[in-house]
């Protein structure tokens, strides 16, 4: 896997090769420099197949909001504060803007301009919540919550369509349990240790929010963290959109079109398996309504 959470491909060809070793290149520059940098202003968490993507992508459309550096990658998130803490702060902060080139730019459009990151495993790894506080104690935390018997099927889709997964998803239920048995104890005891199963095989287990949502809201106060429904982003895309800007004061934005980021045709799954996940999650889905005082739709 690469850092970012992608199945590697060696790169074939002059051009390829090339342009890899360009961007190692430009990622060295930025961890030399990683002093006169800045870090996050917001961080979009997850969920994983949430909503995350289209929702990162959005907030780059805003004219107050800049990309990672370097902006030509389109990286939407660094996976720093889960599998890639051990690369350390230069490393993270390498993919930032320079604090005089950003205030530069601020000056310039005459107002404040936001810079951040959107990485879906954030929500489900056990030290992210906290990793983030130490590193950005007043970073805006934005997570999106979908139904998760649906996230489930989705991210089994996904990760089928990446070659990360080879069983059906029926047996890939099965097999959940005995994959992920003590990788998430094993995390807790030994924050280095970085688990495949855990972020990867994890498909009920990520819609397991209560536990993340938790671990977010005891770790930054309640002003500091938006959870929303991925089912009303997609309902009305528009309004959710607004309720963002306005949690990360930005000023309003109109988009020409709210574009669907990474979502693909599925083929229909057995009603009687969704039902028994459902089934398994409710525990979990009445603790997140109890956590946010809403009713999520999900039962």
């Amino acid at each position: 896997m690469t850092p970012y959470g992608s199945l590697y491909v060696k790169p074939e060809g002059l051009v390829n090769v090339l342009q890899g070793r360009a961007r190692d290149a430009l990622r060295h520059s930025g961890m030399l420099t990683s002093s006169l940098r800045m870090g996050p202003d917001y961080l979009v968490i997850g969920a994983k197949r949430g909503g995350t993507t289209s929702m990162a992508r959005w907030l780059l459309e805003h004219p107050d909001v800049r990309p990672l550096f370097p902006a030509r990658e389109t990286r939407k998130g660094t996976y720093y504060f889960d599998i890639n803490y051990e690369r350390g702060p230069a490393w993270y902060r390498s993919h930032f803007p320079t604090r005089r080139v950003h205030a530069m730019r601020s000056r310039a459009a005459g107002r404040r301009l936001l810079v951040g990151e959107a990485t879906p495993y954030y929500l489900h790894h056990p030290h992210a919540p906290m990793r983030a506080r130490r590193f950005a104690p007043e970073v805006k935390v934005i997570g999106l919550l979908r139904d998760p018997v649906e996230r489930a099927y989705s991210h089994w889709v996904e990760r089928t369509r990446n070659k990360v997964e080879t069983l059906s998803f029926a047996d890939a239920i099965a097999a959940e349990g005995e994959r992920l048995s003590g990788q998430e104890q094993r995390m807790i005891d030994d924050p280095s240790y970085n688990s495949f199963a855990h972020q990867h095989y994890s498909y009920v287990d990520q819609g397991r929010y209560a536990r993340g949502v938790a671990r977010w809201q005891e770790a930054f106060p309640a002003d500091q963290v938006l959870f929303l429904r991925s089912e009303d982003m997609y309902a009305d895309p528009a309004a959710v959109y607004d309720q963002v800007l306005d949690f990360l004061g930005l000023g309003p934005h109109t988009l020409t079109e709210f574009g669907a980021w990474n979502m693909k045709p599925k083929e229909p799954v057995e009603p009687e398996l969704m039902a028994r996940i459902r089934e398994e999650l409710a525990p979990d889905i009445a603790a997140v309504e109890a956590l946010l005082g809403r009713d999520m739709g999900w039962s």
